[in-house]
């Protein structure tokens, strides 16, 4: 590897920049028309314009930049995070070009990118999961079946995507099914994907995410937990390491847990396994986000 194109644009993409050069290796910038003179385009070797300002004309256009990566002989790519950061797609692209892509292989970022099939994947494994069902629910009548089996108060979530879209907490047995059609609804417009499935809703939980680190030999470290429980709209609005909830004997676990979901894809990378934790201090898989974060 001697040229990397960075996928990105801004401080991630002056980031990642800055420790390829620390690495004694070259750098290809990609970028709208708009971004033509920002500061991330001057600090690369070799600049390619790949569109106009919108996004979905220029950053997220895998053939362009697949494209500049061949035009500059660029023999990676790194995607930073954001943009085409968890897109399967543009990483198999990248890869059949002939490409060295900065990150997981396409299996895991598809494996992980669906929480059903995430759960599938790490059941395997015998990891910690929120009890719910196996796989999607649409049906109203099964929706009320698999409910009374789980208990109330349950969550409705969508398998594709995240940020609280497509999520709708029941407490009331009588609004299940208007619940469950507002989520697979919601579901539906914003990722495409509706979806969803049903879990127990875990009270006064506490949001812990553990990075990790794995290699192409089989190698895998956990690098520790951030604290993310201060949400707004299932958004975290801070971030606090270390977490005071954990003690060593929680911390070691989960951390191995972690690893385990990681191996679970065969992860190459870096990538960050979120849990829920109850009050009883027992955790749960929540999801796995196949990037830097």
């Amino acid at each position: 590897m001697t040229k990397v194109l960075v996928a990105n644009r801004g401080e991630i993409a002056l980031r990642v920049m800055r420790t390829a050069r620390e690495m004694g290796l070259a750098t290809v910038a990609i970028h709208s028309e708009a971004d033509a003179h920002a500061p991330f385009v001057h600090a690369a070797d070799e600049a390619v314009c790949v569109g106009p300002a919108p996004s979905n004309e220029s950053y997220l256009v895998i053939e362009r930049i697949v494209q500049a990566a061949l035009d500059t002989g660029a023999d990676a790519i790194h995607p930073g995070y954001g943009f085409l950061s968890e897109n399967a797609a543009f990483a198999e692209a990248v890869e059949a070009a002939g490409i060295r892509f900065i990150g997981p292989h396409p299996h895991a970022i598809q494996v992980m990118g669906s929480k059903l099939a995430a759960k599938d994947a790490v059941a395997k494994r015998n990891i910690p999961m929120v009890p719910g069902t196996e796989g999607a629910v649409s049906d109203p009548a099964e929706a009320k079946r698999e409910a009374e089996r789980i208990g109330f108060p349950l969550l409705i979530k969508a398998s594709a995507g995240g940020g609280g879209k497509g999520m709708r907490a029941v407490h009331d047995p009588a609004l299940l099914e208007e619940e469950l059609q507002r989520a697979i609804s919601e579901a539906e417009r914003s990722f495409g994907d509706g979806a969803v499935f049903i879990e127990r809703l875990v009270q006064q939980p506490r949001h812990i995410e553990i990075q990790v680190l794995c290699d192409t030999h089989g190698n895998a470290v956990h690098l520790f937990e951030r604290e993310c429980s201060i949400q707004r709209r299932h958004q975290k609005v801070v971030e606090e390491a270390p977490s005071a909830l954990l003690d060593d004997a929680l911390r070691e676990a989960m951390g191995q847990c972690a690893i385990e979901v990681a191996r679970s894809c065969d992860y190459v990378g870096a990538g960050t396994v979120e849990f829920l934790v109850d009050a009883s201090r027992e955790f749960f898989f929540l999801e796995m986000n196949t990037r830097l974060q």
